[in-house]
């Protein structure tokens, strides 16, 4: 019995935590999947990194703009900087762990386009370093983070911050989160939403 109240005191914090951050975020959720469609659209495109489950977070977010979420539409350009393993390890033995991210998105990124860095503890050099990097190029950047935001809550553009000091509940908020923005971006690009 006690490891059953265990599984209800998980699936409740969770489900807590989720309706808390909603309505803390809900207006910026849309303003933000609004501004992600719109910049698809014009041809602009998405830059996503994270490490360990963050790392995981970001293929599956790319993978639901490049393919699709729930409607059928036209692919858009999102890029996972997590999953080239040549990439990152030409660049960590080269120049350090650090610059695994910032390395690609100075390749890659150009003005206009959006980067999204996941980090649970908010202090992850290696996205800072990327977020920095994409700052200079007139990249939009968004942290995903959780904690209580860490370095990077102050140099990104538009901070989502979960409170929460276990990195498996603030995963669980991401997901909800990116899910919705892949909804939003659905509707807009395939007109459900007026533009």
């Amino acid at each position: 019995m006690a490891l059953e109240n265990l599984v209800i005191d998980i699936f409740n914090e969770s489900a807590r935590l989720k309706q808390e951050f909603v309505l803390q975020y809900a207006e910026d959720i849309v303003n933000l999947g609004i501004l992600m469609a719109k910049r698809l659209e014009n041809g602009n495109k998405v830059l996503i990194c994270g490490n360990g489950g963050s790392a995981a977070d970001s293929q599956h977010f790319a993978a639901e703009i490049v393919g699709r979420f729930e409607a059928e539409r036209k692919g858009f350009p999102a890029i996972a900087l997590t999953t080239d393993t040549s990439a990152l390890t030409a660049i960590g033995n080269d120049y350090g762990f650090d610059k695994v991210f910032s390395r690609q998105v100075e390749a890659l990124g150009e003005k206009g386009d959006i980067l999204i860095g996941i980090s649970t503890s908010g202090n992850s050099v290696n996205v800072i370093e990327a977020v920095k990097t994409g700052a200079k190029i007139g990249m939009f950047t968004v942290g995903f983070l959780g904690k209580d935001g860490g370095k990077l809550k102050d140099i990104v553009d538009k901070a989502f911050i979960v409170p929460h000091k276990n990195t498996a509940r603030i995963q669980e908020v991401h997901l909800v989160l990116e899910h919705t923005l892949c909804k939003i971006i659905d509707m807009y690009l395939t007109g459900e939403i007026e533009k």
